[in-house]
């Protein structure tokens, strides 16, 4: 016999609820409480044992240091850890170990060769124009891998100045460095690429992002818009 049938339907809701709260899911997604090691691991390990899961591993391996050491199959040979769990485990604790790197760790963009000698391996020898955006926090400090925004020919008229903004208002960061490529091989801006420019420029100033530079990738070679004052002025 199902007991709910029994309770009032607001009743039911009230002890599910309750029963979410007390789960160490909610308690990590929603930092209502802090969770121990064995609820955290849990979670990564997933499944009705999870918890019992997580306390062999730990009795096993002694501590998250010892288990962040072990390998896969190691992982893997515990009861109720398959190798997939045991990935997710890896990918957990590589993910920790990348947020304790110090942000000094990240690329800065000073000039605009720093920003060409990361763009510039992704955008020479490319048979068609591709338009590229690099991420920065306040430092200057680069946010990830640069990202790839448009493929063709490089037109205001084709390119929404939205794409060019919108992983920089995800991550609210605070100025993007542009590049693209000339199949040709010469790096000198055309008049569309001054008004390309122009545009994300403006539309920066609307959203608080700041436009750092707009490269253009020759073969071997690149040209800074803004060192040559085209479309910053």
């Amino acid at each position: 016999m199902n007991t709910n049938s029994q309770l009032p339907l607001s009743t039911v809701h009230s002890s599910r609820a309750a029963r979410l709260r007390e789960s160490p899911a909610w308690r990590i997604a929603y930092g209502a409480d802090t969770p121990s090691l064995v609820e955290a691991l849990s979670v990564i390990i997933g499944g009705n044992k999870a918890l019992e899961t997580a306390e062999r591993l730990l009795a096993h391996f002694g501590d998250i240091h010892t288990l962040d050491k072990a390998a896969p199959d190691e992982l893997a040979s515990i009861a109720g850890v398959s190798f997939a769990t045991a990935a997710r485990l890896k990918a957990a604790l590589m993910l920790g170990r990348r947020m304790l790197a110090p942000l000094e760790e990240r690329p800065v963009i000073r000039s605009p060769a720093d920003a060409a000698a990361i763009l510039q391996p992704r955008l020479m020898g490319r048979e068609q124009e591709y338009l590229y955006v690099l991420l920065l926090n306040t430092r200057n400090a680069v946010i990830g891998e640069p990202i790839e925004i448009y493929h063709g020919s490089l037109n205001t008229s084709l390119i929404r100045i939205g794409e060019v903004f919108k992983d920089a208002i995800r991550v609210n960061a605070a100025g993007i460095v542009i590049a693209h490529n000339h199949p040709s091989g010469d790096p000198s801006p055309s008049p569309e690429d001054v008004a390309v420019t122009r545009a994300i420029r403006e539309a920066g100033k609307l959203l608080d992002i700041e436009l750092v530079d707009h490269l253009v990738i020759g073969q071997g070679c690149f040209t800074s818009l803004k060192e040559r004052g085209l479309g910053f002025n």
